[in-house]
């Protein structure tokens, strides 16, 4: 493995065929409807901390949270809404269409796009993680939330979605747009409380 680097050496380490069970649950860990009863669990704690109102706002600035770190790596994929902002950007292609790395890894299904580079997973579940922590406010959940974050970033490389160097970025992305919707969230939730 001399002429890897050192993230690709790590994907690989990290990479395995765990069987048929294995596949399915990190298929269904990197999904989206087992999520849900979180979701649902997020906006009923939210709205007994906060009440109706406060909730709706908070459910509006998770969404922005969400839709603007997925747009943010779109960027560096050269999908969606932004993927011309930066058009010379060099995409990277997904482990399993990476011709060095392909042959070596565990592909569990084909069916994504070529690139990986920025994980929007890995951005969009931080800032699901983060908005919601923030606004909970328990050390219980913070720690329960960071697990499942680190859980669907795992299922990426588990099914050869990604590099971990990419889901390292899209933690990035989403911790950032976590928090700046926190703040705009309790900006118009302390407006909305003083109208």
């Amino acid at each position: 493995m001399g002429d890897f680097t050192f993230d690709e050496r790590l994907f690989l380490w990290l990479n395995f065929d765990g069987g048929a069970v294995m596949d399915w649950i990190m298929s269904a860990v990197s999904g989206t409807l087992m999520w849900i009863p979180l979701y649902l669990f997020i906006a009923w704690a939210v709205q007994r901390k906060y009440g109706w109102k406060s909730l709706l706002l908070f459910v509006v600035c998770l969404a922005l949270a969400m839709g603007i770190s997925d747009m943010l790596c779109g960027i560096f994929k050269h999908t969606g809404l932004l993927k011309d902002v930066w058009a010379d950007f060099p995409v990277r292609n997904r482990p399993m269409f990476d011709v060095k790395i392909r042959d070596l890894a565990h592909v569990v299904s084909l069916h994504h796009g070529p690139y990986g580079t920025v994980s929007a997973h890995a951005a969009t579940a931080a800032a699901m993680a983060l908005i919601s922590a923030l606004a909970i406010g328990s050390k219980r959940y913070s720690w329960i939330v960071s697990a499942i974050v680190l859980l669907i970033c795992y299922s990426r490389i588990y099914l050869a979605c990604h590099f971990p160097q990419d889901i390292v970025l899209g933690l990035a992305v989403g911790a950032i747009s976590g928090w700046a919707m926190y703040l705009l969230w309790r900006k118009l939730d302390i407006l909305l409380k003083n109208s």
